[in-house]
């Protein structure tokens, strides 16, 4: 899919110019304080930079869903379901933070590599002043449904009640996620990833540190059960804010809080959004697919559907280190392409996609040498281990296809234009839904049948996105 054309064309005649003409000159002086500039140096050092700072706090992430669904999994199975029920609503604040985080970076480093850092300022607070608006209205919406959704989704009124008194104090956590999204992502398009990771670490940290103790009321002797679990969270969230905020205000970046760039720049509200929105679309079409894998694995029952819950688990850790090359090069190929240097765009595309060649091989390896392994951390069930095992080995052949993807779609939010990347998952989400409900209905389906229609549509995706993008670069950073 491409821009309309008059946008193709303008942006067409911009490039390939390179800076606008009221640009200053790109050395005429230093970098300002807190702005990585990733428009000079090595293409592979920069990547691999913002790459480790990414892969540190998603890793950390990860570990403390981990720990808190073990505290919160002490309080009985009545409390694991009704936290469980917090996903949806956690995918729909990630699904929009994610929109606002790609506009934000997109915009961030191409002002950046230009080298007007008034812009810049002026692209800062507008991404706050968005994220607010945003995280005020799903803040209000959530708390007026919250009750209605949980009993909607809960399976008993002891879950849908737990459920409810969790919502109440998480919702304003997710709520206070857009600022903390909307602070991170500009510092990111900066190249300055060390305090979004710092407050990102700090905060995972202390939410693992108050859970158990207001859960259980270790200090005080009041026990808050699932409520506690869902104050820890918001506790932390706030002090990240918080932290951040101080962040700006100690002189270490140029960054500032400036009230009157708040006031909504509507042409700027429309670019951000429409560079991000793709990325969400994107985000809930995965969340389709996978929704739509568990209907038609119903029938296999629980040890299938559990061998499946394992084997996408363990994929979606090994695919870290693809997201957090994708989110590096979003940032390297933004600068390089505001700052007119095509030829570097194309060379962050190529060492991106090294980069996770390597990873993806080797993770491929892992799922054909141990599969079994793997999954029997998890469960030492031999029907489930079965499953999960067929699934790993079987998908796992499309993983360095699938890692370059992920690739490919930093590079469109680098390149401020994102709509080709979710033509192609749309595409894929077609052609692989489409054809799984209608075998699904046939004698003789099997969950195999599924991996190996996953991994041909796999296939297809990358096919299309590598045109789009060849397309992408063509018109915007010709050789």
């Amino acid at each position: 899919m491409s821009l309309p054309t008059s946008t193709a064309v303008s942006e067409r005649k911009t490039v390939t110019q390179g800076p606008p003409s009221n640009a200053p000159p790109l050395d005429a002086k230093p970098a300002p304080r807190g702005l990585h500039d990733m428009t000079q140096g090595q293409i592979r050092g920069h990547l691999v930079r913002m790459m480790l700072f990414v892969l540190a706090g998603m890793t950390i992430q990860t570990l403390y869903g981990l720990i808190d669904i073990y505290w919160v999994g002490r309080l009985g199975k009545e409390a694991i379901a009704a936290v469980a029920l917090s996903s949806n609503l956690m995918f729909v604040s990630l699904a929009v933070t994610q929109m606002l985080s790609v506009g934000c970076v997109a915009l961030v480093a191409q002002a950046a590599g230009r080298k007007q850092p008034d812009e810049v300022q002026r692209l800062f607070n507008q991404a706050q002043s968005l994220a607010t608006v945003a995280g005020v209205l799903f803040l209000g919406v959530c708390l007026a449904l919250h009750r209605t959704y949980a009993d909607a989704l809960s399976g008993d009124p002891v879950t849908a009640e737990l459920a409810a008194t969790f919502l109440r104090g998480f919702i304003p956590a997710l709520a206070l996620q857009f600022s903390m999204v909307a602070l991170g992502s500009a510092l990111r398009g900066l190249g300055d990833m060390k305090p979004g990771l710092v407050a990102q670490m700090a905060s995972v940290l202390l939410n693992m540190l108050l859970a158990p103790f207001l859960i259980f009321g270790w200090i005080g002797g009041h026990p808050l059960g699932v409520a506690g679990a869902a104050l820890a969270t918001l506790v932390s969230t706030v002090a990240a804010v918080a932290g951040l905020t101080i962040y700006l205000f100690s002189g270490r970046t140029f960054l500032r809080l400036r009230l009157e760039h708040w006031r909504p720049h509507l042409p700027t509200w429309r670019k951000m959004i429409s560079i991000g929105l793709p990325a969400g679309v994107e985000f809930l079409l995965l969340s389709l697919t996978m929704g739509v894998i568990y209907a038609v694995t119903r029938p296999f029952g629980p040890e299938a559907q559990a061998g499946f819950g394992i084997g996408s688990r363990l994929m979606q850790a090994g695919f870290i280190p693809a997201v957090a090359i994708s989110f590096s090069v979003a940032a390297v190929v933004g600068q390089n392409y505001g700052s007119g240097a095509f030829a570097r765009v194309r060379e962050a595309a190529r060492e991106g996609t090294k980069l996770v060649f390597v990873f993806m091989l080797f993770f491929t390896a892992l799922c054909h040498v141990v599969p079994g392994w793997l999954v029997g951390l998890f469960s030492p069930s031999p029907e489930v281990i079965a499953a999960g095992v067929d699934y790993l080995k079987t998908i796992s052949w499309g993983y360095v296809g699938s890692g370059i993807v992920f690739v490919c779609a930093g590079v469109f939010q680098g390149l401020g234009n994102t709509w080709p990347s979710l033509a192609a998952s749309a595409l894929r989400a077609v052609v692989f839904i489409t054809p799984l409900l209608v075998l699904s209905t046939r004698a003789g389906f099997t969950m195999h049948t599924i991996w190996l229609t996953s991994l041909m549509t796999v296939a297809f995706q990358f096919t299309v996105q590598q045109f789009f993008l060849r397309r992408e670069l063509r018109l915007k950073a010709p050789a």
